[in-house]
């Protein structure tokens, strides 16, 4: 029991020791520089504007403040370091876009031409279907049933209506494309 009592005991002490030490790495989370009156300064906020950089010491997570020697290395080493270029176009990646680009145009071209194609042929038929509606010979259509009848002038009409349609949406220019 009390070789248990030891261990718990040596236990908690070396967890107070972690928390210690882990506290005490919070604690160097601060700033440290010289003061104007020549003392050193700790706190948890950045000096104030008027320090200058060679005064400060320490900065936050135990980094210390660089030598004045190393902030003109740095200086000097930004300084030759190339500021990055805006990348140049890619050559291929530029050809490869144009080719896609003249590819999609030729597409609609060759659609437009399909439906331009098809509006004349529309407009072709639908003519010569008015012309021999007008010519007054008698016309005859098949029904669903396959019987043969003989088109009456309500027929004659609306048949003349559709056709009319069919010629001003087809025989004009082209509807705008979207």
């Amino acid at each position: 029991m009390q070789v248990l009592h030891a261990l718990l005991s040596r236990s908690r002490t070396l967890t107070l020791a972690t928390v210690v030490v882990l506290a005490s790495g919070a604690a160097q989370a601060q700033w440290q520089w010289i003061g104007s009156d020549g003392r050193k300064v700790f706190s948890d906020t950045p000096p104030p504007a008027s320090v200058p950089e060679k005064s400060i010491l320490k900065r936050p997570g135990g980094r210390p403040a660089p030598a004045p020697a190393e902030v003109g290395e740095e200086a000097a080493k930004a300084a030759e370091t190339p500021t990055p270029k805006a990348p140049a176009k890619d050559a291929q990646l530029e050809a490869k876009k144009k080719q896609a680009e003249e590819a999609e145009a030729a597409k609609r071209q060759q659609e437009l031409e399909r439906v331009a194609k098809a509006r004349a042929e529309n407009c072709e038929r639908a003519k010569r279907a008015k012309a021999t509606l007008d010519s007054g010979v008698r016309l005859a259509t098949t029904n669903a049933k396959g019987e043969r009848e003989i088109l009456d002038e309500k027929a004659r009409a609306a048949e003349a209506q559709r056709l009319d349609r069919i010629i001003a949406s087809d025989c004009g220019p082209m509807p705008a494309q979207q």
